[in-house]
């Protein structure tokens, strides 16, 4: 089964080594929270906010071992008046067994209020 993933995480500045790091960061624990092997991923977009143009967030998934061929790009969020500020969403997906619900998704930083529903799930279900 595909399922997607999803994870957000905010910078403080337009800097390359930030949005980099930042997403090595984001990507990183979307891994290792949901297991997930570069072999299982079908793709992985990577969306910033227009005020992010020092580099691309993909640079990141080019620093970590076994990623070479795993389909990624950027693209640009959509600029809505009063949303988030400095911000870099990524949406991967891949191959699981895992059931909808145990998807465990990854917001860091100043996006934890973008899904705040989805932040501690496990204490929301109960």
């Amino acid at each position: 089964m595909i399922r997607g993933v999803r994870g957000a995480i905010t910078v403080e500045a337009n800097e390359a080594e930030q949005i980099v790091s930042a997403t090595e960061r984001l990507i990183s624990e979307m891994v290792t929270k949901n297991e997930v092997q570069p072999d299982h991923v079908a793709s992985i977009f990577i969306s910033a906010t227009n005020d992010l143009n020092a580099s691309f967030p993909a640079k990141a998934l080019r620093k970590l071992k076994g990623w070479t061929y795993v389909p990624v790009t950027c693209m640009q969020e959509m600029a809505v008046p009063g949303s988030i500020e400095k911000c870099i969403r990524v949406m991967m997906h891949i191959e699981t067994d895992r059931a909808q619900q145990d998807i465990e998704h990854i917001y860091l930083e100043k996006a934890k209020t973008l899904r705040p529903d989805l932040i501690d799930k496990k204490v929301n279900l109960d």
